[in-house]
């Protein structure tokens, strides 16, 4: 409750990484199965793909909906790569590829035209590519809005929105805690990907390297970020999957991502973790070996 006797915003606040978004799909499957709704979504990256689908429809059908499209999700539905490109890519271009398959898919599924039509007030955080400060998409075109928040340096072409050349939102200067925070939130439900902490060798290939480093990235700034919020900010971090192998450039293993973030939302909740705010310790970087298949792995409280 806020001091006034009104209860305190809640934002649902969700950042990259690239196919382990789909571990955010099976936390805000266990939230809106419990009628756990955000007043607010802020996302970046990935975060802005599925916030701007939960934002549509913040019900269990709506994430039921979400969760079928991941589902049916192939790399080549967002990374179309082919000779062609690299190709292009080495002669002529200074991204891989475009992002053409990409917004296909969020035309085709997304429900709305403009951010402010959504049924959940809707923040995209994006990256102004020239001067590395951040953007916060409120209104205008969804779909472009999206796009931009997505666009990973070198893989993609930045997007020409307002005036301004847009890119991931995860290499933005803030994340989505403070655009969350600046937007009144005083109460954060924070959807972390996670990262592969139980590899034990790199990542093989360009991008899945790339992408392995960006949610290294992401998870330290959301914890120094989190750490530091004032006393005021109450926050609640999902567990992320813990032990995690795999890549976020690899969508093979949505389906078993999906449901086991869904199992480990179910336990925390059960546990009391939305009674304990301000809990870090399970959001902490590390690193340990592998030793079972990602199937077989349970999560981490």
């Amino acid at each position: 409750m806020s001091s006034a006797g009104v209860p305190a915003k809640t934002a649902f606040v969700m950042a990259g990484g690239g196919s382990f978004g789909a571990i955010q799909v099976g936390m805000l499957r266990s939230l809106a199965r419990r009628g756990i709704v955000a007043d607010l979504v802020v996302g970046s990256s990935v975060g802005a793909l599925n916030g701007a689908y939960y934002a549509s429809n913040p019900t269990p059908e709506g994430v039921g909906q979400l969760e079928a499209i991941w589902r049916g999700l192939r790399r080549s539905d967002v990374f179309p790569l082919s000779w062609k490109s690299l190709a292009g890519f080495l002669y002529r271009r200074d991204f891989l590829t475009t992002s053409d398959a990409l917004r296909a898919l969020v035309e085709r599924h997304l429900s709305y035209r403009n951010l402010e039509d959504a049924a959940v007030p809707l923040h995209i955080v994006a990256t102004d590519i020239l001067s590395g400060d951040t953007v916060v998409l409120s209104s205008g075109p969804a779909v472009e809005a999206v796009i931009a928040s997505v666009a990973i340096p070198a893989a993609f072409a930045p997007v020409r929105l307002n005036g301004l050349y847009l890119a991931d939102g995860a290499i933005s200067s803030n994340t989505p805690v403070k655009v969350a925070i600046a937007r009144g939130a005083r109460r954060l439900i924070v959807l972390p990907t996670g990262y592969a902490c139980a590899l034990d060798k790199p990542p093989v290939g360009a991008m899945a390297s790339a992408l392995h480093a960006l949610t290294l990235l992401i998870a330290r700034q959301l914890y120094i970020e989190l750490a530091g919020l004032d006393d005021d900010i109450s926050f609640f971090v999902l567990p992320p999957l813990c032990p995690l192998t795999g890549s976020p450039y690899d969508f093979s293993q949505t389906g078993a991502l999906i449901d086991r973030a869904a199992r480990s939302t179910d336990a925390w909740i059960e546990e009391g973790g939305l009674d304990r705010p301000g809990v870090l310790a399970h959001f902490e970087t590390h690193r340990h070996a592998p030793r079972h298949s990602l199937r077989d792995l349970a999560p981490r409280h």
